[in-house]
């Protein structure tokens, strides 16, 4: 049996944002996937106080076949999000994912960037206390990059506590404290 997570002990207390760095296979996404829920501990606990978001995987629980609009429905549940708060955002995601009469259609026709923004558009509609991700968001076509790396900043600086899982230093010392 490997194990992924040995012996580890930490609170993150508010205003912290935490890199995770090391190689591939280091522990960093089952880490995050412990703190998120996602796996239970096989000893101790891990316990959250506050409202928890993940950006582990932003494309989890789309359904090709769907259309981008029942895909909002769909993954907005998935990240905890009431039906009335779905239908009150849903204006601003078909807005901001620049999708235009494409959210009728179903995703399987859409292009690979056309699907990440809606992925990334529904994922970080939410505004958690607590913050995983698993690397630096970075979606869409050059115009788009730009308007997501200003959505990135306005989450992460929203967000009371970050902890991020990334193979560069250099994100690392810009975001994290």
């Amino acid at each position: 049996m490997i194990r992924a997570l040995e012996n580890l002990t930490f609170k993150f207390e508010d205003g912290e944002r935490v890199a995770l760095l090391g190689h591939n296979g280091a522990g960093k996404t089952t880490l995050l996937r412990v703190l998120s829920g996602v796996y239970a501990p096989t000893l101790g606990s891990a316990v959250a106080q506050g409202q928890l978001g993940s950006l582990i995987d932003i494309s989890l629980g789309i359904d090709p076949e769907a259309s981008g609009l029942d895909n909002i429905y769909i993954r907005g549940r998935l990240l905890g999000m009431s039906a009335a708060e779905i239908k009150a955002k849903t204006p601003e995601i078909v807005e901001y994912s620049e999708l235009g009469d494409f959210i009728e259609m179903p995703v399987r026709t859409y292009s690979t960037g056309m699907h990440m923004r809606l992925a990334f558009t529904i994922s970080t509609t939410l505004r958690p206390e607590i913050l995983l991700m698993d690397e630096w968001l970075s979606v869409g076509d050059e115009g788009f990059k730009h308007k997501a790396e200003a959505r990135m900043n306005d989450v992460v600086q929203s967000t009371n506590i970050l902890v991020v899982a990334t193979h560069s230093r250099e994100l690392a010392l810009k975001t994290c404290n």
